[in-house]
This record gives C-alpha cells, structure tokens and sequence, in this order.
C-alpha cells in the first residue's frame, strides 16, 4: 500500500494541545493573578459549567466562523465568571500556536514523505492562520496545501473539507491518506473515500507515532531498507 498524497490533522496529531488545566493556568500566570491549584481548578469548573452540557466551545460551526468563534469564546468566559481582562488572557493562550509544539517526529517525517514524492496537506479546524507556526518550525515549503475550517466557511466533519483538500492537492480520493486522532471530525473523511489512520491523541513532544505514516506510504524499495 502507498498513498500519492498525505493529509494531516494539526492539534493532537502533528502538535500537542494544552489541557484545560493548563491552559487557564497559563492565562492566569501570563495576567499575573494567582495559578494555584485551587484557582486553577474553580476556573476551570466554572468554565465547564457555563460552556453547559452542550458544550458551546465546541458546537457546531465555531470553528468555521473567526468572528463566531471569538464571540463564543468571549461569551462562555464572561458567563464564568472572568472579568474581560482575564477573559481576553484565555482567547489570547487559546489562540497562540506557541503553545502548541510539534512532536519531534513530525518535521521529519512531512520531510520524508516530501522526499518519497508524495504530497502533503494540513486540515485543521482552527480559528487562525496556522501558517506561520509550520515556517517557524522549519517547514517552509512542505505542505503543499492548508485547509482550515475559518477560511473554507465549513468545518469537518463536513466532506467538502475532504473533497476540497484532495482537490487541492489533485489527487483522487483513493489516493490520499487522512491522519488525525479524533474518530467523529477526522474519522469522517472515510465517508470521503480517504483512507484514515487514527492515532492517539499527541500528549508528549517525543511520544513517536508518525514513523506508521511512514510505514503505510512505502514503496518495496523503502520497506528494504
């Protein structure tokens, strides 16, 4: 089996996520106020609750909108109980890709795959340019196409983010291979005809996963070596 071209989900696959813990523990430090694990844990509770058992973070839609996606997140913040100073803290650490570095295998392995021919995409729902986080990390030219959820107006698991990638790419769909680690959005582009590889979510930088991408876009002369 080989693949002409790869698709990569981008928080939790190619990148870690902070926890809920961590990150309003980073917004807490970062405006100076007080991160101990009682505050920690009261803030994080009261986001919980405010977000309700619908979870308005995550609805439907959120992702697909950035204006959207900030009122939301603004909203729940502020029905929490967060002044707008602590409020704009926690958009500010949800929004910055700073914390959210790449594992260690993943320069290298988008590398490889560009050596071997094939292609390669990021499809991410995100509210925010990822670019210049991949230049940042040394990528520069070695993803051949991004489609994130703000720019295309939809998010996964919409097929038309599937369907536009692998156009984009100008590949059939047969031909591609999804990497993601969440089986209801990135699980989807099955349902596109993609061929998906499901990985558990990325918790550690040097927790190695990618090398099975690898594995699955080798020609007979790489499964040699």
């Amino acid at each position: 089996m080989t693949f002409a071209a790869v698709i990569f989900d981008w928080r939790g696959t190619l990148v870690t996520t902070l926890s809920e813990r961590q990150w309003v523990r980073a917004a807490l430090c970062d405006r100076g106020r007080a991160a101990g694990p009682g505050d920690v844990d009261r803030l994080v509770t009261a986001i919980r609750a405010a977000s309700g058992v619908e979870n308005r973070l995550e609805g439907p839609g959120v992702d697909s909108d950035a204006d959207y996606h900030q009122r939301t997140y603004l909203e729940v913040f502020h029905d929490a109980g967060c002044d707008d100073d602590l409020a704009r803290a926690l958009y500010e650490v949800e929004s910055d890709p700073r914390h959210n570095p790449f594992a260690t295998d993943a320069l290298g392995t988008v590398l490889e795959l560009r050596r071997r021919g094939v292609r390669v995409a990021v499809l991410s729902d995100i509210h925010f340019d990822v670019r210049p986080a991949f230049t940042a990390a040394g990528f520069e030219n070695a993803v051949d196409v991004f489609t994130l959820s703000f720019e295309q107006g939809i998010q996964k698991p919409d097929s038309r983010m599937f369907t536009r990638t692998v156009g984009a790419l100008g590949v059939e769909p047969a031909d591609a291979l999804m990497v993601g680690d969440r089986s209801g959005p990135d699980g989807a582009a099955v349902e596109a005809g993609i061929t998906t590889l499901l990985l558990p979510p990325l918790t550690d930088l040097e927790d190695r996963r990618l090398h099975r991408v690898l594995a699955l876009c080798a020609t007979p002369e790489h499964r040699e070596q």
